[in-house]
Order: C-alpha cells, then sequence, then structure tokens
C-alpha cells in the first residue's frame, strides 16, 4: 500500500453516517456564527441580540468590536442576567481561535436560559478580515488578511466586490 493509500484509507477509518454528519453540522450552526456572519447582521441593524466581548480588560483596552458589551467571562454567572434581558439572544466572543473562553461564556449563558452563539475566530478574526474595530482612541481598521478570506482580488484573479460597511464577507 503506497502512504497516499494508506492515509487515505486511515482518513475514513471511522466516518459518520450522513444523517450523523447531518445533525453534527446542524448542531454546530446552531450555536456559532463566524465574523462575516456577526458583521452582516450588525450592518443590518443587529437589535436582535447582543454582541458580548468576553474578554479582559487589558484586551478590552485594545480594541474591540464596535457595539460589543464587555463582560469578562468570570463575572457572566454574576452580572450577565442584569445586563442581558431575560431571553434575549447573545452572541459572544473571546480572543481568537486559540482561546475557549467565548465556548466557556457561551455556556455560562445558556445556563442562564439565553439562545446564544460563539463567534468563532474571535476578535482576531474580526481585525484579520479587515472588520472596522474600536478603541478608546476611536474606530480603527485593517486591511484584510489575504489568508483569512479572498481579498480585493479573488483566486481566478478577477475583481471582488467588497461588502457594504467595513471589511468583506465570506466567499464561502
Amino acid at each position: 500500500m503506497t502512504d497516499t493509500a494508506f492515509a487515505t484509507a486511515a482518513l475514513f477509518d471511522t466516518v459518520a453516517t450522513p444523517e450523523q454528519a447531518i445533525a453534527h453540522f446542524a448542531g454546530r450552526l446552531a450555536v456559532e456564527a463566524d465574523v462575516s456572519d456577526v458583521a452582516a447582521a450588525l450592518d443590518a441593524g443587529g437589535t436582535g441580540f447582543v454582541l458580548i466581548d468576553t474578554r479582559s480588560d487589558e484586551a478590552w483596552a485594545q480594541g474591540r468590536v464596535p457595539g460589543a458589551v464587555h463582560l469578562p467571562r468570570r463575572r457572566i454567572a454574576e452580572e450577565g442576567t442584569a445586563l442581558v434581558g431575560p431571553g434575549t439572544a447573545v452572541v459572544v466572543y473571546c480572543w481568537g481561535p486559540g482561546c475557549n473562553g467565548a465556548t466557556r461564556a457561551a455556556l455560562e449563558f445558556a445556563r442562564l436560559g439565553h439562545p446564544v452563539k460563539e463567534m468563532i475566530g474571535g476578535f482576531e478574526y474580526w481585525v484579520r478580515e479587515g472588520f472596522a474595530y474600536e478603541t478608546d482612541e476611536g474606530l480603527a481598521q485593517r486591511d484584510a488578511d489575504a489568508l483569512t478570506n479572498v481579498g480585493a482580488v479573488g483566486l481566478d484573479g478577477r475583481a471582488v466586490a467588497r461588502a457594504a460597511g467595513s471589511g468583506i464577507s465570506c466567499a464561502c
């Protein structure tokens, strides 16, 4: 058996049925949103949810998503109910994909009875995808990182239209 054949065989040693895969991926979409989806919802008025930044005071001071409310994860159990009305949907974010703080925060808000989604990629990908962010000095924005999304020129070399507002929308 060639190395490639062995790797392919090992890849599918265990595989979900289509029904299991549907349940799994539908479940993930029920509790996760990417930064482009959150940006689009905020651009559309975003009044149906509260966006919560769960990072530390120091991280919040470095920058945050415009319109986010700051509530570090460790304070959610005590302060979450007073800050977010009963039954109000919540989207939480933390630093980035290497941190599970937003996952822990989402669990806390779910325990408080809120419909909740985690913004995957967190603040790191918000900035990397070129969306404006807020600092104590005002709004800031970086160019989109070409490694996170298709930039001004698509993979085929043709120009790609930018979404309304700041940053670009997911090409997926």
